[in-house]
């Protein structure tokens, strides 16, 4: 590339930058955009460990699960959660009403673009809702489009195919730094490029938090402090919660325990999917994916327990808390700890012998340990306790057999102070996406990368 100068550069290439970059090549802006992306193209994004190639993280640099044409949700499942009940608080900067419409309008392109094969679920209707709150649970109200990895990949392929002739786009842009010039901003590249630009959109994504307030800082940009999610993952045969997932597929479940008052949540929901970890700043932890493709089926279905930790002063660094936690398991376990439920009960550490007994196969290769020891008793005690209610609308949820695997950690981005156009108070200068600390799923996210995108073309 030869050309530095640009109208627009947007820094990710994750799902806010993407269709940022998707609908202003929609809107025929004329401006020059420049898209930058640490990671790789969509073709090369292969993570060894998916392709047998490796039993445990090796520490890929950069991450293909976390990086890459996408972002992090491109090798996910591909769940796009059409609501304002959770996944973000996009609707509190532009009103609940512009939020979903925006979030149907990005449903909409994934059906047109690949997607259209993919079923709609939904919370309305059936008596699940009714048979949560006589358990004392709380199941959250959203559509789901469940694409699938494979699926998935398709469509931002199709969505690449049909940006790259207008867009500029460079891989394996790892931008170190980013200010203001007389006439805009300017970013650099750790390969030594310096790109300047009128208005500049930041969607770094989660991989991007310490990278992003380091440059929100730098800008003035007042951050406040987000919470962290610290839990497991919970596998299981796929059977024991069938008569849920068939019926809603994601079903985002919400327990306030008895003993501290705690609210735990069930997050990402993959049936007959496989336990994959994620490699975040060095770090290892496990997250889940599911494939469209029912011949990639396992027989399997995992999702996460996550208790919510916001903390006050005079400690405020709830990332780093969630850290911590996550390096203690890597350290126990070079990597992803597992655990059988029953052992974890019976306050025993489950060893390989155990586990060569155990029914439940686990899809994910893992070193079997005590997670009592990496987990603050706190929040294990809540997940014991989320995981007895559960059993009481999917028996079979508190079985010896029940796998876990710890730790999995949701790091959020301190939220940038923007405006309802998703600017900060430098004026050009956006925050969209997870990077922003306003949005904390796909569909949110997408759709703040269209809010903004109609903004810079003049279209709002």
């Amino acid at each position: 590339m030869t050309e530095t100068n640009f109208d627009i550069i947007i820094v990710g290439a994750g799902a806010g930058g993407v269709f940022a970059s998707y609908e202003l090549t929609k809107l025929g802006t004329n401006a020059r955009v420049l898209l930058l992306e640490k990671g790789r193209e969509l073709s090369r994004r292969h993570c060894p460990i998916s392709e047998g190639k490796v039993p445990r993280c090796i520490g890929c640099d950069p991450c293909s699960i976390m990086n890459g044409y996408g972002g992090a949700g491109t090798l996910s499942d591909g769940k796009y959660n059409i609501t304002t009940e959770f996944g973000g608080d996009l609707h509190l900067r532009i009103g609940a009403d512009e939020a979903m419409a925006l979030m149907e309008y990005v449903d909409s392109v994934l059906v047109g673009m690949g997607g259209g094969d993919a079923k709609l679920y939904s919370t309305a209707g059936g008596d699940l809702k009714t048979v949560a709150l006589q358990n004392n649970l709380h199941l959250l109200d959203a559509k789901v489009r469940h694409l699938g990895t494979d699926r998935n990949v398709t469509i931002l392929g199709n969505i690449y195919d049909y940006i790259k002739d207008h867009i500029a786009i460079e891989f394996g842009a790892d931008v170190t730094d980013a200010g203001q010039t007389d006439g805009g901003f300017f970013v650099q590249t750790a390969g030594g490029a310096r790109y300047t630009c009128k208005k500049l959109v930041l969607a770094a994504g989660r991989s991007g938090s310490r990278w992003m307030s380091d440059v929100m800082t730098r800008f003035g940009v007042t951050l406040k402090s987000n919470r962290v999610d610290i839990g497991v993952r919970v596998e299981l045969p796929a059977e024991i919660w069938e008569h849920i997932t068939s019926e809603v597929y994601e079903s985002k479940i919400v327990y306030k325990t008895d003993k501290y008052n705690d609210v735990v949540r069930t997050f990402c929901m993959n049936p007959y999917g496989e336990v994959v970890t994620e490699n975040t700043n060095g770090i290892i932890t496990v997250n889940g994916h599911s494939y469209a493709d029912p011949s990639r089926h396992t027989r399997n279905t995992n999702f996460a327990l996550l208790v919510t930790n916001k903390l006050t002063e005079p400690f405020e660094g709830s990332n780093e808390y969630g850290e911590s936690i996550a390096r203690l398991s890597n350290m126990l376990g070079g990597g992803v700890l597992l655990q059988r439920f029953g052992d974890l009960i019976k306050g025993r550490r489950s060893s390989v012998k155990r586990m060569e007994k155990c029914f439940t196969v686990p899809t994910l290769a893992a070193t079997p340990g005590d997670l009592s020891l990496v987990i603050p008793k706190r929040q294990l005690d809540d997940i014991i306790e989320m995981i007895y209610a559960l059993d009481k609308i999917a028996p079979g949820t508190s079985n010896e057999d029940t796998l876990l695997y710890g730790v999995e950690v949701k790091f959020y981005n301190s939220e940038a102070e923007v405006d309802a156009g998703l600017e900060t108070k430098i004026p050009g200068l956006y925050a969209i996406g997870d990077a922003s600390g306003v949005t904390h799923s796909l569909s949110q996210a997408a759709a703040s990368g269209v809010h903004v995108a109609r903004r810079l073309a003049g279209t709002k």
